[in-house]
């Protein structure tokens, strides 16, 4: 593994919520990674965003951990979840806060 490799590693296997996306939660810089974060928002999870606009590096890094092409990418208790469609399917059909709950992930709103 390389330092990038091991460092989105260790992102992933240490927060239960990890968002990899273009620009910050306060601050999404890509439509995609901005619905990924009003999603999560609007369920009250707690999670951390991560730039990969910060580093060419990362950019690919993430992708190439995950085998996925796109950003943003949902990883939740070390499990990669998916991206903007696929947490917004889940978000829709009322899967992913049950998904969340079943991790054990406390959110806040109700469903």
């Amino acid at each position: 593994m390389s330092g990038i490799s091991d460092y989105i590693d260790s992102e992933v296997k240490n927060n239960d919520v990890v968002l990899f996306m273009k620009g910050t939660p306060g601050f999404p810089q890509c439509g995609f990674s901005g619905q990924v974060v009003q999603i999560l928002d609007y369920v009250g999870v707690d999670y951390k965003g991560i730039n990969v606009l910060d580093s060419s590096e990362l950019r690919q890094g993430i992708k190439d951990y995950s085998n996925w092409p796109t950003i943003p990418q949902l990883y939740v208790k070390g499990e990669f979840v998916g991206g903007c469609d696929i947490v917004r399917e889940m978000f829709q059909a009322g899967e992913l806060q049950s998904f969340l709950d079943e991790k054990g992930i406390k959110v806040k709103g109700a469903a």
